[in-house]
């Protein structure tokens, strides 16, 4: 095993191309070991270099539902009403305190993604 940290982008490449011959490796052998290790290291360099942005909270709703199977319909009961349900996913109208907990308890959604601020649209 010749781990080394990565520093550039030929090294991100090189052990991306590492890690896919031993991808499949049988568990327990040092290549198992090896990509483990390789694994957490690239991780750690997309983290800082590829940054993936948290979707908005209604992004993250509508995921959910997708997820789920749910419909609109399916939130009336965490937002209230059908129409109140358009609005919100529609962005016509803010989540309140009381909507972000019913949805963190129906959707499982953290309530820090569903405060963060939004666009609505006119």
């Amino acid at each position: 095993m010749n781990i080394k940290p990565i520093k550039t982008e030929a090294d991100y490449r090189d052990a991306l191309k590492r890690l896919e011959i031993i991808f499949d490796a049988v568990i327990g052998t040092p290549e198992s070991d090896e990509a483990d290790v390789l694994g957490l290291i690239i991780d750690e360099y997309e983290k800082k270099h590829y940054p993936i942005e948290a979707p908005d909270p209604i992004e993250a709703i509508k995921i959910r539902m997708e997820e789920m199977h749910l419909k609109q319909v399916d939130l009336v009961d965490a937002i209230g009403g059908k129409s109140r349900v358009s609005e919100i996913l529609n962005r016509k109208r803010k989540l309140t305190v009381d909507m972000i907990r019913n949805l963190n308890r129906r959707l499982n959604l953290s309530p820090g993604l569903l405060i963060n601020d939004y666009q609505l649209t006119r």
